[in-house]
């Protein structure tokens, strides 16, 4: 029976270790002793590429469609992703929002029985997040008929704005080389492009911007310095912290080259520097910025409050940074959210008050890092890592990386699309070291240039074995099988005549990331609505105010999960409201 792909499955990064491990050691074994194996195929295959790699655009567009039409190519073992992760839903409630041609919904008169996660109800209903991934998703919603396809799309783009960002840094074919990689390992086959809460995006953004700096310095057209605007702006839409810090290292460039630059003989023209570079980007900004401050009155009231400073106020103890206070805790009236924010979230900040607490969250961070972008397959070129570091090539990108991945260790808690504004410098990083690796000799054999070539077949290797892991059918109680009974519930509910409300109860214990209640955009006029059990009195409001609902009650930590229609028999639970004191 063919398997449901559930969104974000993150074991599939560690799965994939030993099978490339394996493959990884059989190459440096035949390196060592017959480097020369298969020589002529790959050097046909090589010449080949680099035709097309001379041909710039051509390059460009070849990586962004080879990302679509592999992803396309799977979907008969990785079908369209089923969200499960508390983020995913916001982000889809942001698209709903969008799709529906608000920024924003009124706050619901029942929003007491339906609090979620990530979600903020006052003064309007809407998605914590910035709003560039929830545009995204509406666009595949409206235009295609489901958000997936919104991702599939900017999964596209991005390996082709990294493969245009490193032709502005390196040889012509090593960037063809370097904007392939996303496509054999992480643009396509990663919650990248099989979830609903991004990377592609912030990533793209981070391409842009590196990749139009170069442009800049030589040209100075009008053309790049609105692409760097735009991938600035995209930057401050996706993953503000971290695209303010290279937003600001890539200022730091820009400013020197306009210093040193009055200096010279060649010195470009301040006419130029203002007509053609501050004047195109200035625009673009002030116009972005303009409409993400309208949108941030819109949803908050205040155009200088983000929506997730909001939530966090409202909801959150724990903070972002390692240097910050706990906020005072809140009253929470669902024990879900005090076992999140309470348990899940703030025992994980109160272990970054340590020491030992901050190595291990930094040990942590650089793991993922590793497994993601790397893994065993791509590690050898980091052992020429130093010869990388001396190198002028691409010593900015070295610069602007430490400052990226520093600025991201301030932050407590981690995922690895935090850091996708890095994307394009790590590849930049890791296609240079496989430069230097090709070089390498042993016993005057090119065992190095075998290597680089083994590097490649294994990640082609590698693609079934990864499909094979990701559409791995989910362990029954697990994250990723709860997004699929979610669906397949609501999929039955939808067939009943009328519309449905289902009432939500867990059980002692019960974890909070595996959260069942989330809504669209219009609550009221969709089919299903998914509430919370406050127990039989509290919940007669709700009830009330949906008198022409068939009423359900979900027991949801059951295995499997139990639906059963709401009656006096199953009214026996008492009200689920806790009170918390400060920490």
């Amino acid at each position: 029976m063919r398997s449901q792909l559930s969104g974000t499955q993150f074991l599939f990064m560690f799965a994939r270790i030993g099978p490339e491990a394996l493959l990884v050691s059989l190459a440096l074994l035949v390196s060592l002793v017959y480097p020369r194996l298969g020589e002529c195929w790959f050097q046909r295959a090589e010449q080949a590429l680099a035709a097309v790699a001379r041909k710039r655009t051509l390059s460009v567009l070849l990586c962004g469609i080879s990302a679509l039409a592999m992803r396309l190519a799977l979907l008969p073992w990785l079908p369209i992703p089923k969200p499960f992760i508390n983020d995913e839903f916001s982000f889809l409630l942001a698209g709903d929002t969008f799709a529906h041609g608000r920024l924003a919904n009124p706050t619901h008169p029942m929003w007491v029985h339906m609090e979620a996660f990530h979600v903020i109800f006052h003064p309007t209903y809407a998605s914590m997040y910035p709003p560039l991934q929830g545009l995204v998703l509406a666009l595949g919603q409206v235009v295609f008929g489901h958000p997936f396809w919104g991702m599939w799309l900017s999964a596209g783009i991005m390996c082709a704005a990294i493969c245009w960002m490193l032709q502005a840094w390196l040889p012509p074919s090593w960037a063809l080389l370097g904007g392939m990689l996303p496509v054999l390992r992480f643009g396509v086959l990663s919650y990248w492009d099989n979830a609903y809460w991004g990377g592609t995006l912030a990533a793209t953004g981070g391409a842009l911007v590196l990749g139009a700096l170069p442009r800049m310095i030589r040209h100075q057209r009008i053309r790049d310095s609105i692409l760097m605007a735009i991938g600035v702006a995209m930057l401050a839409n996706t993953r503000p912290y971290e695209g303010l810090m290279l937003s600001l290292v890539v200022a730091a460039r820009l400013f020197w080259w306009g210093v040193q630059g009055r200096s010279t003989p060649d010195r470009v023209p301040a006419r130029s520097l203002i007509g053609r570079v501050a004047l195109p980007m200035l625009l673009v900004l002030v116009l972005a910025g303009a409409a993400t401050s309208y949108y941030f009155w819109r949803v908050t009231g205040n155009p200088l409050m983000m929506p997730q400073r909001l939530n966090r106020e409202t909801y959150a103890v724990a903070r972002y940074f390692y240097w910050q206070h706990a906020y005072p805790a809140p009253i929470y009236r669902h024990q879900a959210m005090h076992d999140f924010y309470l348990d899940t979230e703030f025992q994980y900040f109160k272990l970054g008050r340590t020491v030992s607490g901050i190595l291990l969250q930094l040990a942590t961070k650089l793991g993922t890092i590793w497994v993601f972008y790397f893994a065993p397959a791509l590690t050898l070129p980091l052992f020429w890592l130093p010869c990388v570091l001396r190198d002028r090539r691409i010593r900015f990108l070295v610069i602007a990386g430490t400052v990226g991945l520093a600025t991201s260790a301030l932050v407590v808690f981690f995922n690895i699309h935090y850091v996708a504004p890095m994307a394009s410098v790590l590849l930049a990083v890791l296609v240079q070291g496989m430069r230097h690796l090709r070089i390498w000799r042993f016993e005057e054999k090119p065992s190095g240039q075998f290597l680089v070539r083994a590097m490649i077949v294994i990640c082609i290797l590698m693609i079934p074995v990864q499909v094979h892991i990701l559409a791995a059918v989910p362990k029954p109680g697990s994250w990723p099988a709860i997004g699929q009974e979610r669906v397949a519930f609501e999929r039955q509910l939808q067939s009943f005549p009328g519309p449905q409300l289902v009432l939500v109860r867990y059980s002692p214990g019960h974890d909070p990331l595996a959260d069942w209640v989330y809504n669209g955009a219009d609550i009221d006029g969709q089919k299903v609505v998914w509430a919370r059990d406050m127990g039989a009195d509290n919940n007669e409001e709700l009830l009330h105010y949906f008198k022409d609902r068939r009423v359900w009650l979900l027991e949801a930590d059951d295995l499997p999960p139990k639906l059963q229609p709401y009656s006096d028999s199953t009214i026996t639970t008492s009200r689920r409201e806790v009170t918390v004191k400060q920490p």
